[in-house]
Formats: structure tokens, sequence, C-alpha cells
């Protein structure tokens, strides 16, 4: 044989032996999992909060697992990271994801958080466009995110500050005996947009009642609320509006079930996170929250077609309850994103997300092409004794459960943004 065709042979084995390295290696990628990092408060103040979503985030892997074939039959595999809830330190855990080949991000507790996580992204995607990452916010509601500050890699799951305060004043419009109000939130963007919009849409709707007093601190540090309880009840209100959230919320809730503070708290998280089981019974008729979803909606709204989901959520952790409806939402149209697009590639997936209309249990969910804001149903329920007809489930093992006081179609919370967002 010649040098030539030994050379020639030579070179075909090795081309055989790459080829083959190559198709092994894509049958591999083929199989891997599709991993989702999840950025939230592990340690500190605020880490119940970020061990239940975690709990919430790997119960619903488990399920598109075993129950709906993963994702194009790949698994889908949860990476808890752990941001202290800092800022600088989540755009850190962002990059990291990105360097373990983590194409997906997901966050929601703290807007500031939300903020950091955005710009990172787009200004590594923008440098990096083989190796991108998209961020699926299921909490964070500064609605800063899906206007002056939108990002295409952005997608929101939960309706923004701005919608839940238009629905909470609507109904508040109809509370005659509201007549004074007390505003107090936590000291950054979210708890400034709350404190903001509640006095601008209760001047239009309500001009009536009167905002008696007012006041930001800092958040995950108080300890004792009892001096801001003191406050609100000199202040002579009969209504609180609160966006707090977290251990924020649970102790300010405890110290006025502990001193007797007799006002009605209209707030964005009181079905959940200590605070049912802080106020029992004396939340009855008195605890509002706004949420998309809640565990005693009426038949009607087709909730019972998924009741077994929340079932087993709550046999898997009986200490808590299945809250975040929006992570079933967020993983179904992750799923139906990423099989109608072939890939994972972020920016695929992303084109698949904008504009879906996808129908959850609790009804159609459209996200918004122009901001990447979802639409849904929104519903004000106030805490209830248990009964046979609107109040079959109790919150957090306490005995009081929440029923429907008002409903606002998903058509009805679409609102104005300015979002100028720039495509890749």
């Amino acid at each position: 044989m010649s040098k030539l065709h030994r050379k020639a042979g030579i070179f075909a084995k090795a081309l055989a032996g790459v080829t083959l390295g190559l198709t092994t290696l894509s049958v591999a990628h083929a199989s891997d999992p599709i991993r989702i990092a999840y950025i939230e408060p592990l340690s500190g103040p605020f880490a119940n909060v970020g061990e239940m979503g975690l709990f919430h985030f790997r119960y619903a892997a488990d399920r598109v697992n075993n129950e709906h074939g993963g994702i194009m039959g790949r698994q889908i595999e949860i990476v808890p990271m752990d941001n202290r809830q800092s800022p600088s330190e989540s755009a850190q855990l962002v990059q990291r994801a990105i360097d373990q080949g983590i194409q997906f991000v997901s966050q929601g507790n703290g807007s500031n958080v939300a903020g950091a996580i955005v710009e990172v992204l787009e200004r590594h995607n923008r440098r990096n466009p083989d190796n991108r990452a998209l961020y699926l916010n299921y909490a964070a509601i500064d609605p800063a995110l899906t206007n002056d500050r939108c990002s295409f890699w952005h997608f929101r799951f939960d309706a923004e500050s701005r919608i839940k305060m238009a629905a909470l004043s609507d109904f508040m419009r109809g509370e005659d005996d509201v007549k004074k109000v007390y505003l107090i939130n936590q000291d950054y963007s979210h708890g400034h947009v709350v404190a903001e919009e509640a006095k601008r849409m209760l001047a239009e709707k309500r001009p009536d009642i009167e905002i008696v007093g007012e006041v930001l601190h800092p958040i995950g540090q108080v300890r004792d609320f009892s001096p801001y309880i003191s406050r609100i009840r000199q202040s002579g209100a009969d209504a609180v509006i609160t966006g707090n959230w977290g251990n924020d919320l649970t102790l300010l809730i405890r110290e006025a079930n502990s001193a007797g503070l007799d006002v009605g708290f209209y707030t964005y998280y009181g079905g959940g996170l200590g605070v049912p089981a802080a106020v029992g019974d004396r939340g009855v008729d008195t605890l509002f929250q706004i949420t998309e979803w809640h565990a005693n909606l009426p038949v009607e709204q087709g909730w019972e077609d998924n009741e077994e989901w929340m079932v087993g959520y709550k046999e898997r952790h009986p200490e808590t309850d299945w809250y975040y409806q929006r992570v079933y939402n967020m993983f179904m149209m992750l799923k139906a994103s990423i099989e109608s697009a072939e890939s994972t590639d972020p920016k695929e997936v992303a084109m698949q997300l904008r504009g879906m209309e996808w129908e959850s249990p609790t009804g159609t969910v459209w996200m918004r092409e122009d901001d990447h804001q979802l639409h849904q149903d929104m519903y004000i329920s106030v805490m209830a004794q248990l009964d046979d007809d609107q109040v079959k489930y109790d919150t957090e093992n306490s005995g009081v459960g929440f029923r429907t006081v008002a409903k606002v179609d998903w058509e009805d919370t679409v609102l104005p943004t300015s979002c100028n967002m720039r495509m890749p």
C-alpha cells in the first residue's frame, strides 16, 4: 500500500471516529436534563420564601417529568442557587449558571434582584449570541420590568403591581365602610410602586377616601412591628394596604393580631407564607388578597380538573400549600414553547412564548408580545370559615380558607406599556 493510501486510510478512520464521537455527544445531549437555575434566598430572613418556592419548582418538575413525558422526552432538573436576597450575588449566580451550560434561569422574590438579572442577561446575551439564557420571572412585579426596563430575554408570569392595584382599588370603590387608609410597604422599588399606585388610583376612584398615614420600612430588617401597629391605630385607619411579602408581612399581621387591631388588610400576599396561620380566625372577613388563583375557586372556573395537582402537593408538603399557580403556568408554557420550537435555544423558545395564548385550568392566559407580561384572570378573595359551599380547603392548616369576592377577566387586566423592546 502506498503512503498516500495509508494516509487516506488513517484519515478515513479518524474521520469516522470523530463522526461517531459527535453522534454519541449528540445522543447524550438529547438525553441530558433541561436544567432551570432557581435563584432565590435559601438562607437569611427570606429563606422560608425561597424554600417554599423550591418546593413548588421541584414538585412541578416531577409532575411534568412523570406524567407529561418531560419536555421532548428530556427530564427537567431544578438547580437551586442561594442568592441571599442580594442583587449583586444574583448577577454572579446567573453567570455561573450560564457557565454550567444552563439555558433557563428563574427568580421571583425581589424586583431589585430581578432588575440585576435582566441587566446581566442583556449584556451577556448581546456579547455571546451562541451561549444565551432566558429569564423566567414568576413573582417580581415592578412595572418597570415590562415597561422602561423591558427585555427580550425576560418573561413575567405574575401580574405586575399596577394590575393588582387596579383590581384592589376597583373592589375598594364599592367598600363603603372604607374611609381612611394607611399604607405600609417595604422600602424598595416594589413597595414604592404599591404606595404610589394606591394613592393615585384611590384618588381617581374614591376621592372621599383619606390616606391617613404612609410608611416605607427597611426590607427584611424589622423584627418588631409593634411601633408601626401603634401608628396605624393612632391614625384612625379602618383599612391597610400593603404589598409586603415574606416575614415582613407575617410579622406585621401577627403583631396586628396580637394588638387586636381592628382594620381590614388589603394585601398582595396575604394567602400564604405564614400569614393565615398568624392571623387565624381574626382574619375572617378582614384579610383580603389579590391573586391569580386560590384553593377555593368556584367550580365553574374549571379548577376541579386540576385539583389533584394541588392535593398531591399537600400530601408531599403537609405544612404548606400549593400557592404559586403561576409556576404551573410557567412550566407548562415552557414545555409547549420548547416542543413547538423543537429546540431549547433561548431565542427560539422566546419566539414561541411571545404572544402565546394557553388554556390553563383557571382559564386563558396570554403572554403579551409587546412587553412579555402574562395576562390572566385575577381574583380578590377574603379569609372565611370553612363550609361546604364556597370554602372547601383551609390554608396552611389554619382552619380558615379564602372565598372569592371579585373576579377580573384577563382581558380587563391589560394596561398600556412603554416597552420599546430591542430584538436580538
